[in-house]
């Protein structure tokens, strides 16, 4: 209901009795005029301050406009133009996440694939262009980095865990070029899974009525308290209020793997030698959410004998509170405070064990290089980009990326098994390769099942070719 402040001359002044115990009371003649009340007014309670206001001032620096550039060549009906090779440039728009303070973003890979430039604006209108760092096309990440003369404000991370079908919900993103656009609506269902169309499926999306138009694709999904539960992907084409996020605990997990594909020095877990996981504190059933609820933390969930972590003193279940500079909520903060630091760099790590906080210094180790050890190879990854095939026929099998080959050691199983610098490891075993950390991972398998020759397969002028590094022959 809306409050109005009527002027005194809108009054009808008229005699008033009233009766009182069968007397009658005269009106005051001289009342004094009305006055809207000093204190407690609907003003002085800032009804509008709601918390759809809040979460956008918390988050709003956080969020990027994406506008991109694609060059395509011009359609021609006429067979007489055909040798005409004029080419057309095309506008892109989309949005992103800043997870980073030094200008890494997350965004939908579709957004950025095949484009030639990628410009970004900020909240406070300042511009810059933008590189793809890494992409993740079956789960339509990527994840691009500007330059930045001053530390950006990142996005809180929240969690799907215990996500309420009907509970409100916030959208920001650019939405048809109108940048910053800002919609509310509810969580319609989770764990949605969506097939737009033959070659492109998302499994396990969060549903929202939200409006989510072109152009908000890559940008946050936010709960009420201004926290990233989902990255904004896809709409329903036809229908009304039917849009789609990918779950904030999806983009942790890729994000976290490419920056450590790329960081110089190597992925956390190869540095401190710990596997950590992502773990969130729920309500009890029934109960309230509370303060507590809803919290992220990470958990060391392995140590690898003699690392670095182990020599520190870290044990299994320690909770991971800060590296370095860095408060770490999520896995992805780990690698995020790593990723430029020096090989022997001392740095504190603070954990809390059974209730008690504590620190610990620990020397960052250089990388062991078992790949150069057991297969005699140094390989670098590259992006999907790198790893276009060359069709023969049907359909051709389709890339994430691989890695490299930069060198083969003389009398090694890489070099017995045919392989040559310049081609791309794009599987091995029954795996796809995006990182050192995948190699590893099958060398692993390998080792505790008894050394076998591993089948490998590789790119080598954009055709797909494969082989055995005879391992334990």
């Amino acid at each position: 209901m809306r409050v109005q402040r009527l002027h005194p001359s809108s009054f009808i002044l008229l005699p008033l009795a009233l009766v009182l115990g069968g007397g009658a009371v005269q009106a005051e003649p001289d009342l004094p005029p009305i006055e809207p009340p000093r204190t407690g007014s609907l003003r002085s309670w800032n009804l509008r301050q709601t918390p759809i206001v809040e979460v956008v001032k918390r988050v709003r620096d956080a969020v990027v406009n994406i506008h991109s550039e694609r060059t395509v060549r011009a359609a021609v009906g006429d067979e007489s133009f055909s040798n005409n090779n004029s080419l057309n440039r095309i506008n892109g728009m989309g949005t992103g996440i800043l997870i980073d303070p030094r200008g890494f973003i997350i965004t939908n890979q579709h957004v950025v694939e095949d484009v030639a430039l990628i410009r970004v604006r900020l909240a406070d209108g300042t511009a810059a262009n933008a590189r793809l760092v890494a992409r993740d096309s079956e789960c339509d990440l990527a994840l691009l980095k500007i330059d930045v003369d001053h530390p950006l404000a990142t996005m809180p991370l929240g969690t799907t865990r215990d996500l309420m079908v009907g509970e409100t919900v916030v959208a920001i993103g650019n939405a048809y070029g109108y940048e910053h656009t800002v919609t509310v609506g509810v969580v319609s269902a989770v764990s949605r899974d969506v097939n737009l169309n033959k070659e492109v499926s998302y499994k396990s999306l969060i549903q929202t009525d939200a409006s989510i138009n072109p152009g908000n694709s890559g940008g946050p999904l936010l709960n009420v308290y201004g926290e990233l539960i989902g990255v904004n992907v896809a709409i329903r084409a036809g229908a009304q209020g039917i849009g789609f996020a990918i779950p904030v605990e999806t983009m942790i997990r890729v994000a976290g793997r490419m920056l450590a594909s790329r960081a110089p020095q190597g992925s956390a877990r190869s540095r401190l030698g710990l596997v950590v996981k992502d773990e969130v504190r729920l309500a009890p059933p029934g109960g309230n959410l509370g303060e507590t609820a809803g919290l992220r933390s990470v958990v060391v969930d392995h140590l690898d004998p003699g690392s670095a972590a182990a020599r520190a003193g870290l044990e299994r279940g320690d909770i991971l509170l800060a590296a370095a500079d860095t408060p770490i909520a999520a896995s992805l903060d780990l690698e995020r405070a790593l990723f430029e630091r020096s090989t022997g760099e001392r740095i504190t790590l603070r954990y809390r064990r059974r209730g008690q906080e504590r620190s610990t210094a620990i020397v960052l180790e250089s990388p062991a290089d078992p790949i150069w050890q057991k297969l005699g190879l140094r390989l670098r990854p590259v992006g999907s980009d790198a790893v276009r095939i060359r069709p023969v026929g049907g359909t051709s099998p389709q890339f994430r990326g691989g890695l490299v080959i930069v060198e083969v050691r003389p009398d090694s199983p890489a070099q017995r098994s045919g392989v040559q610098p310049g081609d791309i490891l794009v599987g091995l075993d029954r795996f796809e390769m995006l990182s050192n950390d995948n190699v590893q991972y099958v060398l692993n398998q390998n080792e505790a099942s008894g050394p076998q020759p591993l089948k490998f397969y590789v790119l080598r002028n954009n055709q797909l070719q494969d082989g055995q590094f005879p391992i334990g022959e």
